[in-house]
């Protein structure tokens, strides 16, 4: 049987199909559409550009899934328009003016489809909590420039540490290895692969050169160099903004657990989300 995903997320809207079959997942086609979502609010509100982008790609998305008949097709959002405070109304207005039904789905769900996209079992999990620091919020709350300074690291680095000293369940937490899901991870685990000379196919990043990508892109005037500007663009030019970030609040997690090694993952939310509302439902 074939299924449809739409992911809101706060860089990317995404939508992916896939057919499921035999307990397993085959991934047959994904489309991806660059909104920034998270750009669009202020002072912790979505704003109507916000919204008009997010209807723009799902009204495409809509005609994409119509020209196929497909229509097991499930919408939800995650942090962009879980956590501002017109969450509801607008949500509403896109279900309104897309006619697609979208779920806002919790942090905790979110980490729990996010583990068992990655894991594709639920008995592992220990403890798992959702953190307001994604890596566009931080750019845009933080950074005046298209990279951060060596001021604005710090600045996001404290927020991170802020909001982890509130995770009571890792507060203390040493974890030699961590997994790393979605768009973030993925332009890391690229960035580091074109940078220490690693094959493709490689998913692990060793936790020191999380500092030297840092340092490498550290950019303390308003130019960033030729050089590093032809990098980002080749290696992640969706994600030039947000990248060093990113980077940032994944050195300041794993220095903080002690940690040697993070691993890609290729799952995430949208494959967990199958797992367990799909798959486990035929077992």
């Amino acid at each position: 049987m074939i299924h449809g995903i739409i992911d809101i997320g706060s860089s990317t809207i995404r939508l992916a199909i896939y057919k499921v079959d035999n307990g397993a997942l085959e991934l047959l086609i994904k489309k991806k559409h660059t909104v920034g979502l998270a750009a669009y609010i202020q002072d912790n509100v979505m704003l109507p550009e916000g919204i008009q982008k997010a209807c723009e790609v799902l009204a495409e998305f809509k005609v994409f899934l119509s020209n196929f008949n497909i229509t097991n097709v499930v919408a939800f959002t995650t942090a962009a328009l879980r956590n501002v405070e017109n969450s509801k109304e607008a949500v509403a207005e896109i279900i309104h003016h897309t006619g697609i039904d979208i779920m806002v789905i919790s942090g905790d769900e979110e980490a729990a489809f996010d583990f068992i996209g990655a894991t594709h079992a639920m008995e592992a999990v220990l403890s798992m909590i959702s953190m307001p620091i994604g890596s566009l919020a931080m750019h845009t709350k933080h950074v005046k420039g298209l990279l951060p300074s060596k001021e604005e690291e710090a600045t996001i680095k404290n927020e991170v540490l802020l909001e982890l000293e509130q995770a009571v369940a890792f507060k203390n937490g040493l974890y030699k290895d961590i997994c790393g899901i979605g768009g973030t991870f993925k332009g890391a685990g690229k960035l580091n692969n074109e940078l220490f000379s690693l094959p493709d196919s490689n998913q692990k990043i060793q936790v020191p050169c999380i500092r030297q990508m840092i340092d490498q892109f550290e950019c303390d005037s308003e130019a960033i160099s030729n050089d590093n500007l032809e990098l980002l663009l080749k290696v992640v030019p969706e994600r030039i903004k947000t990248i060093i970030p990113g980077l940032i609040i994944l050195d300041t997690l794993a220095t903080q657990f002690q940690s040697e090694t993070i691993t890609v993952s290729n799952s995430g939310v949208r494959e967990g989300y199958l797992y367990d509302k799909v798959l486990k439902k035929k077992q």
